[in-house]
């Protein structure tokens, strides 16, 4: 089984790539796992894998139940949080039993949260469902809630003791999901290694077909590259946040739209827009900025999108976590595999990246 190791001292973790659940009790056992546990999913995923899931690790002496709550960004709220909190009570857990997350990013965000605050915290499991999951939100600790029309307003820090990917489980996705998925993967080329950015920009139809060897080698060196991030900067004060490439403006994007837009898809708008600046800027040159839109374009992503007016989106992004003292923070390219982070974005640049986005200029 392929594997990379996140070094991160006493919170170290592997992430393992599979294409079955067959080895998941083998890594539980390596980890040393506690036999009580819960498995957290959503209504969605419980019909798909949660009955796989629960017959392996009953079979094999696991104390364990699942909880479902109601599938969708718009209940990734205290009131879910405190279900699952409640289904740990109900299932006599201590600080010595375990979650499992089961399902895509609002689960594992959810399902973490629940792990950090459940007794002051125990110990929980990633396993990602989702391209998106698989790509970044299972991998790096962070954890959280919506709140007050912002996305991940409340959450912590809390780190996994194991991320267990099983690509098979991308056959299920529609393919609006598969898309989104792709958003996270194409920034981490943007950002941080060129050389990857053109595997995905040559393996277009391998990835869409969803082949199991193109999948795992693509999902370990994008875990790879988000895990070296994460090493260096853990708590997001320096490096970490260049992670947030395409987020100022895909955040804001995806409030606007109360969430019926998909993040992923924001975020691809959201990198439009911070190529459009780093251009402007001269950081980049038209050609990469062709070929930032390009590679989004051929993997199914609209590279134009009619926004919400400009005011709308920029008093959303003014609310973000990333607005320091009212100071936006963007990430932008300058070149591929390379980005800077810088605070003085103007509120002009700003609307000219969001009217390039939808197509005025």
């Amino acid at each position: 089984m392929e594997k990379i190791h996140v070094n991160l001292g006493v919170d170290s973790y592997d992430i393992k790539f599979s294409d079955s659940f067959a080895g998941l009790g083998a890594a539980m056992d390596e980890i040393k796992s506690p036999k009580k546990i819960l498995i957290v999913t959503d209504t969605n995923v419980e019909k798909l894998y949660a009955g796989e899931v629960y017959n392996l690790l009953y079979g094999i002496g696991y104390d364990v139940r699942v909880f479902a709550f109601e599938a969708g960004e718009e209940n990734k709220g205290f009131d879910a949080v405190m279900q699952i909190c409640r289904a740990c009570v109900e299932h006599a857990m201590d600080r010595n039993s375990m979650i499992i997350a089961l399902g895509g990013g609002v689960v594992g965000d959810m399902a973490g949260f629940a792990a950090a605050i459940y007794m002051r915290g125990i110990r929980f499991i990633q396993i990602p469902t989702t391209l998106l999951s698989q790509s970044d939100s299972s991998v790096g600790g962070k954890t959280g809630i919506d709140f007050c029309g912002g996305k991940n307003i409340i959450g912590a820090f809390h780190q996994p003791k194991l991320v267990y990917i099983n690509v098979s489980t991308l056959k299920t996705l529609p393919e609006r999901e598969l898309v989104s998925g792709m958003g996270e993967v194409i920034k981490h080329g943007i950002i941080r290694d060129a050389e990857f950015f053109d595997f995905l920009d040559s393996n277009v139809e391998l990835v869409k077909s969803l082949n199991p060897l193109t999948l795992i080698k693509m999902d370990k060196r994008n875990c790879a590259i988000k895990a070296e991030v994460v090493e260096q900067d853990e708590r997001e004060n320096g490096l970490r946040a260049i992670l947030n490439c395409g987020h100022t403006i895909g955040h804001a994007v995806e409030s606007a739209y109360d969430f019926k837009m998909t993040h992923g898809e924001c975020v691809g708008i959201g990198m439009i827009g911070a190529a459009y600046i780093s251009y402007k800027r001269g950081l980049i040159t038209k050609s990469e900025l062709l070929r930032i839109e390009n590679i989004l374009a051929k993997y199914g992503f609209k590279i134009r999108a009619e926004l919400p007016e400009n005011d709308k989106v920029y008093a959303l992004m003014k609310k973000d976590k990333k607005s320091i003292d009212g100071v936006l923070k963007f990430v932008l390219p300058a070149g591929i595999g390379e980005v800077i982070q810088t605070r003085d974005v103007t509120k002009a640049e700003i609307y000219g990246a969001l009217d390039y986005i939808g197509g005025s200029i």
